[in-house]
């Protein structure tokens, strides 16, 4: 790719997770979320169809996690692209998913839309999604 079209691409990927204007920026003057934002466009440079994301809102305080989510579930919108998060972010997931798959031991244990795993009255899930010590989940 010649290097003005190289020049257009990133300014485009760049605005799409809001940082235009920060291409000069080396790594190291970036803030945690702008990192993230930062690596979420490199990712975008080749158009993926499906984006995976693992623990995206880790280490991020809580409202750098919510511009995140917000700019996930706007990727999502906007280019039509299907998002697999892994997460432990309970209210991300929430707030970015469709639908939602709780793994337990090497398996999926339960599928459903955010409400539905909301309101599940499963002891394993709802232990999970609470964050409790008490149930029959045990800790790693």
């Amino acid at each position: 790719m010649p290097e003005s079209q190289i020049e257009i691409v990133v300014s485009e990927k760049l605005s799409l997770v809001g940082l235009e204007g920060t291409e000069g920026m080396r790594p190291s003057s970036l803030s945690g979320g702008m990192k993230k934002r930062a690596a979420l466009a490199r990712s975008l440079v080749l158009n993926p169809k499906i984006m995976l994301y693992d623990e995206p809102t880790t280490g991020l305080d809580p409202i750098t996690s919510d511009l995140i989510n917000q700019l996930i579930r706007r990727l999502q919108q906007r280019l039509g692209m299907t998002s697999i998060a892994v997460t432990h972010d309970m209210k991300s997931a929430y707030h970015i998913a469709d639908r939602i798959a709780m793994l337990h031991e090497g398996r999926i244990h339960a599928v459903g839309t955010p409400e539905e795993i909301q309101a599940t009255a499963d002891p394993a899930l709802r232990q999970f999604i609470e964050g409790s010590s008490e149930g029959p989940l045990l800790p790693t």
